[in-house]
């Protein structure tokens, strides 16, 4: 009775403050990518109750929900993959349930029947032990070396192998948990969080903004609390903490910049936990608690865009979340906007206009590689009967963002800021689709302005619109100025290089080619250190780059080392990639078949059909 309770409160007060979460099947855009049919009936409010076995890496437990049924509901349905239910009731009552047949992508099916007055549900389960969304990593996949670690990955619908849920993202609720794991380790959510550990094991969370399925997450390791600002911190390993401190300095500054651009943040904190090097993505936005790859320690607060970027899914995405994985753009084109404008608060123009360089430069090999006249490199996708996985390229995120640069220099910088602060007000805590975006912008910028712009070649044309945005850098030019000494036998110096910058260095690396001889490389990684940097952006496009030109067989060991300890699939995938197109899947396939106990399943699934293993 006490989880009805809390759960009757928690229902009571989200209808009070927040849109309906059952929209009329006109309204509620069909998500091919979950079983659930929230217009029936709908998930408001999550009490998580979870054990931790590190042993048998398994999370055993109860979820229970406040439901909100249609008038003539007779069930609601939940995703899972791969997780054992062991009982379900239905408002104190035992129920028979159905698990449906097993998709690759989706999982099953799991139907209860329920009436339109039932309110709560309780599903007991346990997790499988390979469950997708769960790494379990040894204490020497760590850097202390001396616990083990457990992390989840949500997005995009991989939460239902460890949490049954409607795992949609048009579809948000409110959640309680209590987690139980061993005492020698702190437990950490996307939710309110303990600073230290407790003598019992158990702790307590409350996220009283609602979500989506896909930002529910659990870290637990031998981690420390390290403040950065009144509303900021991190969490990390102990011999990590001090490094990441400094590393974040910049912190609540961003969280000041953005609300200076686009209203209050309404997560209350903006904390990081830095994870171990298998994370497959350099962040992941979960609410309150962004989780970061070490990746981006690199010493200087060099790579910290990262942090920027998952701060500004704080409002796009996090606040406003695309209504269905075909609209993942309004995602992640409004927040690389987004992470570019809060660096040129923190840092000027030209830093922001580098970042923006070397997204164009990711967006044109993205084109290239999947086809310019590719369905995929369309903004709106269509990934039914795919995994929506699939769409997370640089399309959604580049192309995304050069048409909201394309918007902002059509009206200019103030009018297009209080269109995207009045965006984010007049959507908060809801879902859109792409047409409803279509619809806003149409009303709200195109027609006052009088702008003539083909929204819909963006949209939904494959390839670059010939009107994207030129960005020009006065520090990339002079970076292509000793470029073209290079491919005349003169070797840059440590002099003239000295204040250059991640970026600079990047652009650089990037646009070594032939002519350049292997000579002239041997005599470049000599200088500067490229194969054995510190900086993970820099050694990764150097080995790329390298092994393009045909000179790396020297640095196998270094690529192998890499490719070994580090799961961000953004380094793995292009090194991988290079190998393979050179001819050299042998070297490829040996390093991976060392590396793929270290990584995470969403990046075995890309490397697995990359070198066909």
């Amino acid at each position: 009775m006490k989880h009805l309770a809390i759960l009757l409160k928690s229902f009571l007060l989200i209808s009070a403050c927040q849109p309906s979460q059952t929209l009329t099947p006109k309204e509620q855009p069909m998500d091919t990518h979950s079983y659930s049919i929230p217009t029936e009936s709908v998930t408001t409010h999550l009490m998580l109750d979870l054990n931790v076995d590190f042993t048998d890496k398994i999370l055993s437990g109860s979820a229970t929900y406040a439901i909100k049924n249609a008038e003539d509901a007779s069930q609601i349905i939940l995703d899972t993959r791969d997780l054992d239910i062991k009982s379900v009731t239905v408002d104190g009552k035992s129920v028979d349930i159905q698990l449906g047949p097993n998709d690759e992508h989706l999982g099953q099916p799991l139907t209860i029947p329920i009436n339109p007055l039932s309110k709560e549900i309780v599903i007991n389960y346990q997790t499988n032990p390979n469950a997708a969304a769960l790494q379990w990593l040894s204490p020497q996949q760590t850097a202390d070396k001396t616990q083990p670690f457990l992390f989840t990955q949500g997005q995009a619908i991989l939460t239902r192998s460890w949490i049954p849920c409607q795992d949609s993202p048009g579809v948000r609720m409110t959640y309680d948990a209590k987690i139980t794991c061993p005492k020698e380790l702190l437990p950490i959510m996307s939710a309110s969080n303990p600073t230290e550990k407790n003598s019992t094991g158990t702790y307590t969370y409350e996220m009283k903004q609602p979500i989506p399925p896909y930002l529910l997450a659990l870290a637990i390791g031998d981690l420390e609390f390290g403040s950065i600002g009144n509303q900021t911190g991190v969490y990390a390993e102990p011999s990590v903490l001090d490094k990441a401190v400094y590393e974040f300095g910049d912190m609540q500054k961003m969280v000041e910049a953005a609300e200076d651009l686009y209203g209050p943040y309404l997560w209350d904190r903006f904390d990081v936990v830095v994870l171990p090097p298998s994370f497959p993505f350099g962040g992941m936005e979960n609410p309150r608690l962004t989780f970061a790859t070490p990746t981006i320690l690199a010493g200087d607060r060099s790579l910290t865009a990262l942090i920027a970027h998952e701060l500004a899914h704080s409002w796009s995405g996090n606040l406003v979340t695309n209504a269905t994985w075909n609209d993942f753009w309004l995602n992640e084109g409004f927040t690389v906007y987004f992470e570019r404008r809060i660096m040129e608060a923190l840092y000027g123009e030209e830093y922001a206009n580098m970042l923006a360089m070397l997204g164009y430069q990711d967006l044109t090999h993205e084109v290239d590689a999947l086809g310019k006249t590719s369905k995929d490199t369309h903004l709106h996708l269509d990934l039914e009967g795919r995994n929506p996985d699939d769409g997370m390229t640089d399309i959604a995120y580049e192309k995304g963002a050069y048409f909201l640069i394309l918007l902002e220099q059509k009206v200019g910088k103030e009018a297009f800021d209080k269109f995207l602060k009045d965006y984010f007000e007049t959507h908060k805590f809801q879902t859109i689709t792409t047409t409803q975006f279509e619809d806003y912008l149409d009303a709200y910028l195109i027609k006052p302005n009088n702008l003539n712009i083909n929204t819909h070649e963006w949209i939904y044309g494959a390839g670059i619109p010939d009107d994207c945005p030129i960005i020009t850098s006065d520090k990339f030019t002079k970076v292509d100025a000793m470029v073209a000494m290079e491919k005349d036998s003169t070797l840059p110096t440590k002099a003239e290089t000295a204040k250059w910058t991640t970026h600079e260095w990047l652009h650089f690396i990037r646009a070594l080619d032939k002519p350049v001889s292997p000579e002239q490389l041997t005599q470049l990684n000599n200088r500067f250190g490229f194969a054995d940097s510190g900086n993970s952006e820099i050694a990764a496009a150097w080995y790329e780059k390298s092994i393009q030109l045909e000179h790396y067989k020297y640095m196998v060991p270094q690529i192998e080392a890499f490719l070994v300890e580090v799961g961000r699939r953004k380094f793995l995938t292009p090194i991988y990639t290079a190998l393979k197109d050179a001819g050299d899947i042998k070297t490829a396939r040996e390093i991976y078949a060392k590396a793929r106990p270290n990584y995470h399943s969403v990046s075995t699934q890309t490397m697995d059909a990359l070198l066909g293993e």
